[in-house]
């Protein structure tokens, strides 16, 4: 039986004390997290709270956005066995949202349903995971090229004041935290490139991709690789280099992908 267990929440950053351009920054912030509801989820707060579902919305993406969390941190590993029963007596639901929530995640590729035999956690297909890597890839390099281009010192501060943020969460209690911030650096980028509506289906594609990199990042030094990475991306972007800023972009995406047999030799159980 799944079990609802206490999130535990990124540490908000004040952003004013980084950057004179402190309101700005926390406004974006705040929009971000309302955002990521129907996308990658990002939470600003240190306190715990247990998973209630809110009764006034709709629950089935509530519970989507739930069980997705759950999986890409790894916390439901591939291969776990999730019971359609057990999620509709945990959280007093009908069988519909239970029904929907799943129909969702097995498009997102992060479950398997077996007819007649049961639901499991996904395994991580990294032909899936390199199909990822091109769609993302090939976006971003065209993002970091743009803003470039633009040099827009708003964009650029919001970039630092995130890398900031990065950079209090580098403890390895604190890995999916930094997930998360991680995650929200690049969706800064599609921000500011102008290309929202591009994260949902980029982050969509890629649950095969975020689990490679969740195992990735507990190994020595790649959390503070993954910053200094991100500090040289701003760096080529606020220096007006647009070429530098496509290398240090293309430089920074190949890293977990060129690790990924010896990965996969680590957690052999979690690979199809």
């Amino acid at each position: 039986m799944l079990v609802a267990r206490p999130h535990v929440k990124a540490r908000s950053l004040e952003y004013g004390k980084y950057n004179p351009l402190g309101r700005q920054l926390s406004e974006l912030h705040s929009a971000v997290v309302l955002d990521l509801e129907t996308g990658m989820e990002i939470v600003n707060s240190v306190e715990d709270s247990p998973f209630v579902l809110d009764r006034t919305r709709q629950v089935a993406p509530q519970l989507i956005s739930y069980l997705r969390k759950k999986i890409l941190s790894l916390e439901l590993e591939p291969g776990t066995e999730l019971s359609r029963l057990a999620l509709q007596e945990q959280f007093n639901l009908s069988q519909t949202p239970v029904r929907d929530a799943m129909m969702q995640l097995r498009d997102e590729g992060l479950i398997t349903i077996y007819p007649q035999a049961g639901t499991v956690v996904s395994k991580i297909d990294l032909n899936l995971a390199r199909q990822a890597h091109i769609l993302r890839i090939s976006i971003e390099l065209e993002a970091a090229r743009q803003l470039a281009h633009e040099q827009v010192p708003h964009n650029i501060a919001f970039l630092h004041a995130s890398i900031a943020k990065q950079e209090l969460l580098l403890s390895p209690d604190n890995y999916d935290e930094f997930s998360a911030a991680d995650d929200e650096f690049h969706r800064l980028i599609f921000l500011n490139a102008k290309l929202p509506d591009l994260w949902p289906v980029v982050t969509r594609q890629s649950g095969h991709m975020f689990r490679l990199r969740r195992l990735h990042l507990p190994d020595p030094g790649k959390a503070q690789a993954i910053v200094e990475q991100h500090k040289n991306i701003v760096d080529a972007i606020g220096s007006g280099n647009p070429d530098k800023a496509v290398k240090t972009m293309r430089i920074h995406h190949t890293g977990t992908l060129e690790m990924a047999d010896e990965i996969k030799q680590r957690y052999p159980t979690f690979f199809e």
